[in-house]
């Protein structure tokens, strides 16, 4: 049994970014475009009411969500640092509260770096692994002296607007290799040449993260009444119903598909989160292998990758278990004839390319939903590798998706 799949050009979006309509206050990987949110859910004449993201990464769903007249709105995600960027992204503060306190700050981090003694006095973070491959010792210095001065701001949604620059800092001012989702350590003779002006990167990069927030972000939560809450942490239901679900869950689990957990390592450990090194064993497919899944749509594909590979065959199984535990939480979430719209790309493993979009119809319409209709659509505007190696065999790469799939179900 297979689920509707028509090819629609109209969400393409040839030529279009990301920044288009909402530029992103803080790079993230494979981001979903705001663009699809929006015009799907006109079509389907969702522009009002509550609207929840179990996923919701850097926040695109909720940009969807603004433009389009919702009222409330509510995403989960397993890494703090996703959550946050969605959280600062979609929190109304004051300009004239921002800017004052960017004025303070930037006078008192000069006036501390008058005397050199003052650095030596601050303690340096204990939570950073392997500090000294990853940082050189005047980088440390200065971003423990910017994190001083962060910790200090009273106003807490201000402080987390200013630890979105300084999370963009602490990557950039890093050993790492910036073009990189995962964690690879630049090349010695790059290093010997590498003495990144932290101070000065740092406030060019809040005066565009203001400037961003005030010309596109700022205008639309002042002229609605809209309540976005985020919460990092995996969804659970709550004693509430919520009008549509719109979302881009992962595409496999982090480890080998989007590395989010490596990408938010640096960030994560800066701002003291706990085992911020595991973030990718707790997203979906991380935990523990236990069995095959044999049942439904997706077993055959698992078989066929445990025929080839029997431990890569029970790293997908758990992420599908992962996943359809998960939908079924959020199939009891949507209110009567609801809208269900998950974003998903159907990754190849071992050469076997997985129908993740059939996977996510099929459990829909098992716990309650009927399947309406899956666009596909071209992905070559989304920041992803344009190679993979399903085989992982050295020299073996093959493309990756090229298409992206947008399936709607309806609360029955």
């Amino acid at each position: 049994m297979g689920y509707q799949v028509i090819r629609n050009f109209q969400y393409d979006y040839l030529g279009q970014s990301y920044a288009l309509v909402y530029p992103n206050l803080h790079k993230y990987p494979a981001t979903m475009l705001p663009q699809i949110g929006i015009d799907i859910l006109r079509e389907f004449t969702k522009l009002r009411g509550s609207l929840l993201d179990p996923y919701c990464g850097s926040g695109s769903s909720f940009a969807s969500g603004l433009e389009c007249g919702f009222s409330e709105m509510e995403g989960y995600d397993l890494n703090p640092l996703a959550a946050l960027i969605s959280k600062v992204k979609f929190t109304k503060i004051s300009i004239d509260d921002l800017t004052k306190t960017q004025q303070i700050f930037r006078n008192n981090i000069y006036d501390f770096l008058k005397d050199e003694n003052n650095i030596k006095n601050l303690k340096r973070p204990h939570s950073i692994t392997n500090i000294e491959f990853w940082f050189s010792k005047q980088v440390v210095d200065n971003l423990t002296t910017i994190k001083y001065f962060i910790d200090r701001i009273k106003e807490a949604d201000i402080k987390d607007f200013f630890f979105i620059p300084f999370s963009e800092t602490v990557r950039e001012c890093s050993y790492t290799r910036n073009n990189e989702f995962k964690l690879y350590r630049m090349k010695s003779e790059d290093i010997l040449n590498f003495n990144p002006d932290v101070i000065g990167v740092f406030f060019k990069k809040l005066s565009e993260t203001i400037d961003l927030y005030v010309n596109f972000y700022l205008p639309k939560l002042s002229k609605s009444k809209v309540k976005v809450k985020v919460y990092a942490s995996n969804f659970t239901p709550q004693n509430k119903l919520f009008d549509v679900v719109l979302t881009s869950p992962p595409y496999g689990d982090s480890r080998t598909t989007v590395a989010y957990g490596q990408f938010s390592t640096f960030t994560n450990e800066w701002l003291g989160i706990k085992n911020a090194r595991k973030i990718d064993q707790i997203l979906m497919g991380g935990g523990k292998k236990g069995y095959i899944l044999t049942d439904g749509i997706i077993a055959d594909y698992i078989t066929q990758i445990s025929k080839i590979d029997y431990k890569r065959a029970l790293d997908v199984s758990a992420f599908y278990n992962d996943l359809q535990n998960s939908i079924q939480k959020v199939a009891a979430s949507v209110n009567k004839y609801g809208k269900i719209i998950y974003v998903v790309g159907n990754r190849t493993v071992k050469t076997v390319l997985l129908p993740t979009d059939q996977f996510i119809a099929e459990k829909f319409e098992e716990n309650g939903c009927k399947h309406i209709i899956t666009y596909e659509r071209s992905i070559s505007n989304k920041v992803m590798p344009n190679k993979n190696s399903p085989t992982n065999k050295c020299g073996k790469t093959m493309n990756t998706m090229l298409y992206e799939y947008i399936v709607v179900c309806e609360k029955k």
